[in-house]
């Protein structure tokens, strides 16, 4: 099977460690992640995760368990919160989370609880196989199938205090929150700058395809100069949350507007043979495509806005 395949990749190159957010090769973790995406986007998607979830223990001081994959999930859906209860000496998780990327995959979840208030828990996904099911009936789309994206419901899943991560609120609130939304759209830019490869190997020098070349080409550049940038600025003030938070608003938004345009450059250059008939090609734009939506556009500019007026006052 595909998802056999892309765990067995994404577990052997987990073996190799990445630099962590604000420890001074920041960038370096960015341009990681961009070459592992512009290679398979699905992959990259899953490592990822698992190295978020890395940065997010090391916060606390904590180390992932040798050997396991790890995955975040944090995607909530209004009313429909995970619910935390008590029962002695343990807590009950019951409810039902969306967009759980690496269901059955992976070994350990950091996940987000609402109820009774904000907490992120790790929980050992293995420990608890018999309390927790996954439904990826809903997902219709072939992008990123093989990465086994589902719903996951905690049927009583158990947890113990020292798997919570961090105080109520931390996983939002702290710099590291905004330092790693930069890893999926380091992402993003290689996905998109495999599209550009494509191109790069199909000679077309008629004028407008050479024109759509050269502005694709332009925004892979950028996208390295923006991650670039940003991860020495992070190494240089780590801790400041304020403009972590403007910092990787404006990234994000300059990234998703880079990629949107090669996507929309590249069938205007190479018409729909590489969208109907390229099965990699199919694969990859609609993968980039779909990832980008983890920017929420709109919504994410009146918080960029927000955020400058706040420091510009």
């Amino acid at each position: 099977m595909l998802s056999d395949m892309l765990e067995s990749k994404v577990r052997s190159l987990i073996q190799s460690p990445i630099p962590l957010p604000g420890a001074g090769n920041t960038s370096k973790r960015h341009t990681k992640l961009f070459d592992i995406g512009r290679e398979n986007l699905s992959l990259a998607r899953l490592a990822e995760a698992h190295w978020d979830a890395v940065a997010i223990l090391a916060e606390t001081g904590r180390c992932p368990e040798p050997g396991s994959l790890y995955g975040v999930w944090a995607s909530e859906k209004p009313g429909a919160e995970l619910q935390l209860e008590q029962q002695g000496t343990v807590f009950e998780i019951r409810g039902s989370k969306m967009f759980c990327t690496g269901a059955g995959i992976v070994d350990h979840a950091l996940i987000t609880t609402l109820a009774p208030d904000a907490q992120l828990i790790d929980i050992d996904l293995r420990a608890n196989h018999d309390r927790v099911s996954y439904d990826n009936s809903d997902w219709k789309s072939a992008a990123f199938a093989e990465t086994q994206t589902a719903k996951v419901t905690f049927l009583g899943a158990t947890v113990t205090a020292d798997q919570f991560i961090g105080e109520s609120g931390w996983y939002s609130e702290r710099s590291g929150f905004w330092h790693g939304a930069l890893g999926p759209a380091s992402c993003w830019a290689g996905g998109a700058a495999g599209l550009l490869d494509y191109a790069l190997s199909h000679a077309r020098n008629d004028p407008h395809t050479l024109a759509h070349l050269g502005a694709m080409h332009a925004n892979v550049w950028a996208c390295n100069a923006y991650l670039d940038k940003a991860g020495h600025e992070i190494d240089a003030t780590p801790h400041d949350s304020a403009l972590a938070r403007k910092r990787a608003l404006s990234v994000r938004h300059l990234i998703e507007q880079a990629c949107s345009d090669i996507l929309r450059r590249l069938p205007r250059a190479y018409g729909p043979h590489p969208l109907a008939m390229n099965e990699d090609v199919i694969k990859r734009y609609q993968e980039v495509d779909l990832y980008l939506r983890q920017s929420h556009a709109e919504r994410d500019l009146a918080q960029l806005g927000e955020a400058v007026r706040l420091t510009s006052d």
